[in-house]
């Protein structure tokens, strides 16, 4: 799968000393995989001379490997940076667009790492010249690394920086010889990291599933608290996350939401919006005892679920509710009717029901769940009561089957599937499931730094979605990330076109 053997490039013995120590190469041995660990040399000059000459070389995949000035107040000794592009003073330079998988990797390898800009001076910085650097971006400075990436010429290419000095602690600091030999031993430690990035490196194939990404209701929340924010400026609270997932709560939360856990947390009179999970009644009760603002972003399809809880527990029916204990959506449903409601996530839950009137049972669904598990519990409950009452519609959102419906479609052709979601959103879940049982190796990921290195062992075709409260730019930065260990050929699958829009509350609608 790997196009060909890494080279190593460090500028200095002492760090190509530490890195043949990880990746266990004496001198200037090759490793059986190919792998080489070269002395480019200090200083710019001579970096320019060994990039002409890597130019023309036949290598698979190019790292750049060793100690560099730390310019964060952030950054202590030993940290490591992956470069995400790196420059110098000329504009030469690259972009490493799979430095955020490389620096997931070196971090569950327990090691502090992270992904960002390197500059490449001409001479070394202090003072106000590494203020300067740190202003336009960057986040380590070298004296190397700028030449030695461009040499790559398109192939796959790393950058790795361990920090030896910082702001706090420059160069002339009594504490340089410990930071150096921290960043050495960081250095160490992470060359076999470059190796498992290398191995991986290759062409590959990505089928994207379609539809993918935000859903209507999911549209409608977000679009609610950021009118919220325009029109009466932060804060704005927000009860729970008002969509599962972590990119979309910490962008709102960086525009001035705020999101909490219960009421209680929410001053006296303030505005609050309700997420898009719903919320029970209790809790409207409470907000209208305080005086609260309250601002409901409730799918309009789970409150189709609510209000169809309330109908049937009105007609004096047992409400059985599947889903999920402990999430939001199943925790407001079963707030409608509490002493008409219980819940069941399987068909052992199923069997152990005990209605009142085996006659008057019926049953709802949460809207997230797998179509397939849903299907199986529902089965059971008609079968043991055959007069079961059904929901007047199907309870499982359009963009939940559909999403399923679209990664059944290319998890077959996959070698992997990567499922773009947060761990608590449970449509991403039921995602990765539904594409497990369709045979295929199947992962949650936030981010591509969540992508781990030994999955792409062998792995040619990636099928890819996302969740329906994953921004689609996730997407993108998967696909990038993916970029940078060869090329990607990208292909979508589109089973169905969605062109469903929810209305705004009217508190938020424009004037």
């Amino acid at each position: 799968m790997a196009y060909g053997p890494l080279v190593v490039c460090s500028p200095l013995r002492l760090e190509a000393r530490a890195v043949r120590r990880g990746l266990r190469v004496a001198g200037g041995a090759v490793r059986p995989d190919g792998i080489t660990v070269r002395v480019t040399g200090y200083g710019p000059a001579r970096s320019r001379r060994r990039a002409a000459a890597l130019a023309v070389e036949e290598f698979g995949a190019l790292a750049v490997a060793g100690v560099g000035g730390g310019l964060t107040g952030d950054l202590v000794p030993g940290d490591l940076v992956v470069g995400t592009e790196v420059r110098d003073s000329r504009g030469t330079g690259a972009r490493c667009p799979a430095a955020p998988v490389l620096a997931g990797e070196l971090r569950r390898a327990g090691l502090r790492a992270t992904a960002g800009p390197v500059v490449t001076v001409d001479r070394l910085a202090g003072g106000d010249a590494r203020q300067r650097l740190a202003a336009g971006g960057a986040l380590v400075a070298d004296l190397e690394s700028a030449p030695l990436a461009a040499a790559a010429a398109g192939r796959p290419v790393a950058v790795l920086r361990a920090v030896s000095d910082t702001p706090a602690r420059p160069l002339l600091h009594p504490g340089i010889v410990t930071g150096g030999l921290a960043a050495l031993r960081a250095l160490r430690a992470a060359s076999p990291v470059l190796a498992a990035w290398a191995a991986v490196t290759g062409p590959r194939r990505v089928l994207l599933a379609g539809p993918r990404s935000f859903c209507a209701g999911v549209e409608r929340a977000i679009e609610i608290v950021e009118r919220v924010l325009d029109q009466r400026g932060a804060p704005v609270y927000v009860r729970k996350q008002i969509v599962h997932n972590t990119h979309v709560v910490a962008d709102l939360e960086r525009r001035g939401a705020v999101f909490v856990d219960e009421l209680s947390e929410v001053p006296d009179g303030a505005c609050v919006v309700f997420s898009a999970h719903g919320v029970s009644p209790a809790v409207r009760d409470e907000a209208a005892r305080r005086g609260l603002d309250a601002i409901d972003a409730t799918c309009p399809l789970v409150a189709k679920v609510h209000a169809e809880a309330r109908r049937f527990a009105a007609d004096g029916y047992l409400v059985v509710l599947i889903g999920h204990a402990g999430h939001e959506e199943v925790e407001g449903t079963l707030g409608e009717a509490p002493e008409s409601t219980v819940l069941v996530e399987s068909a052992a839950d199923v069997a152990r029901l005990r209605p009142a009137d085996p006659g008057k049972v019926a049953y709802l669904m949460q809207t997230t769940l797998a179509v397939d598990e849903a299907v199986d519990v529902a089965a059971a409950l008609t079968e043991r009561f055959p007069q079961a009452r059904v929901p007047g519609s199907d309870d499982i959102c359009y963009a939940t089957t559909n999403r399923q419906r679209a990664i059944r479609a290319v998890a077959g052709e996959s070698d992997l599937v990567l499922v773009a979601g947060s761990a608590n959103s449970s449509n991403s879940v039921r995602l990765v499931e539904t594409a497990q049982r369709a045979g295929a190796a199947a992962h949650l990921i936030d981010g591509p730094s969540d992508i781990q290195l030994g999955w792409l062992a062998g792995v040619s075709t990636i099928g890819l979605t996302a969740g329906a409260s994953a921004p689609p730019a996730v997407v993108e930065d998967i696909i990038t990330a993916l970029s940078g260990l060869g090329p990607v050929e990208v292909t979508e699958r589109v089973i169905t076109t969605e062109n469903i829009r929810f209305g705004l509350p009217k508190e938020v609608r424009a004037q």
